[in-house]
């Protein structure tokens, strides 16, 4: 009840800024007349208050957006590199630095719970959270296949190479959500963290793995030196793969009746970055295209989940319409 008393003052508040920067942009349009110079200061005023005006009904737009059950929650994400050994092993770990600074970015806490390293470069799989308001509602935009186009730096001849690899986002429950485990249906082994050796390195069994008997599901923790920690941290996250495979099962039942059903898969991508022969990121779902590759590698990746969040809702007013 608090959360949903929270998300309507937040509403509210953003409503009441959008009125107060068109009054704003209605006294200095006044004042511009009565000056009678079409480049005053007022007019420049006018028209700052006027862009303030959309950037605050925009924000208001996309909250709006971000009122599903769960959007309020943070996330969990997982990547995952596609065939082409290390070339894709780089991939991942390139998409990993991309979400750890726009998160950072965003005032989000990420963090690495857990982390398979590839054999020479990149890494094979990665887990990690992000805690804040609406992490969930933003990064469900991010799920999906991603392709890189690049001069591999791996690569003796200088070649072109194309690789894959895969982000799932799930929403990181908490406990007042029902997901029911049966502790009979896991298997947890303990086993030593893996490091990079030295003083640091790990000399008893913390890590945590945890397998769903039942779905096949396996959830691994080796960020925290307590096993008790890493126990906690890989059922959280468990529940939340089990949360998502329960929503997935009843949106496919609902997609049944749909002839636009798509999967995620190989070959399906939702978002090219090409660094050769010219440098461009275009997001397939959404047509959004950004120039500045360097950019969008290092994290400014907003531009494509703001229109991703506004095209879902477009969507949908289009199919109501013609209903």
């Amino acid at each position: 009840m608090c959360k949903e008393q929270d998300q309507i003052n937040e509403q509210l508040a953003l409503y009441r800024q959008v009125g107060e920067f068109l009054d704003e942009t209605g006294l200095f349009l006044a004042l511009a007349e009565e000056e009678g110079v079409e480049d005053s200061e007022a007019a420049r005023e006018a028209g700052n208050a006027l862009d303030r005006a959309r950037a605050a009904l925009q924000a208001h737009e996309l909250r709006v957006m971000l009122a599903g059950e769960y959007d309020r929650l943070g996330a969990i994400v997982s990547i995952h590199p596609g065939a082409g050994g290390v070339e894709a092993q780089d991939w991942a770990e390139m998409l990993l630095r991309l979400y750890l600074r726009w998160a950072e970015r965003h005032g989000f806490r990420p963090e690495v719970v857990d982390l398979l390293a590839g054999e020479g470069a990149g890494i094979k799989s990665v887990t990690f959270t992000v805690e804040g308001d609406f992490a969930y509602g933003y990064l469900k935009a991010e799920a999906g296949i991603h392709r890189l186009v690049r001069i591999s730096p791996f690569d003796a001849n200088a070649r072109r190479h194309t690789s894959f690899a895969s982000v799932f986002v799930y929403p990181a429950i908490d406990e007042k959500i029902e997901v029911t485990i049966n502790p009979a249906e896991l298997r947890v082994d303990t086993f030593r963290a893996s490091g990079a050796g030295g003083q640091h390195v790990n000399k008893t069994d913390s890590a945590v793995r945890i397998t769903h008997l039942p779905t096949g599901i396996v959830v691994t923790c080796q960020n925290e030196r307590s096993q008790h920690k890493n126990r906690s941290t890989a059922m959280k996250i468990l529940r939340a793969r089990l949360f998502e495979l329960e929503q997935r099962k009843q949106q496919e039942k609902l997609e049944e009746f749909s002839r636009a059903k798509k999967e995620i898969a190989w070959g399906s991508q939702i978002r090219s970055y090409v660094l050769t022969p010219y440098r461009l990121v275009k997001d397939h779902r959404t047509g959004v295209e950004v120039g500045n590759t360097d950019a969008v590698l290092d994290g400014e990746i907003d531009e494509f989940i703001e229109a991703y969040l506004l095209g879902v809702r477009k969507g949908n007013a289009d199919a109501q319409a013609n209903a």
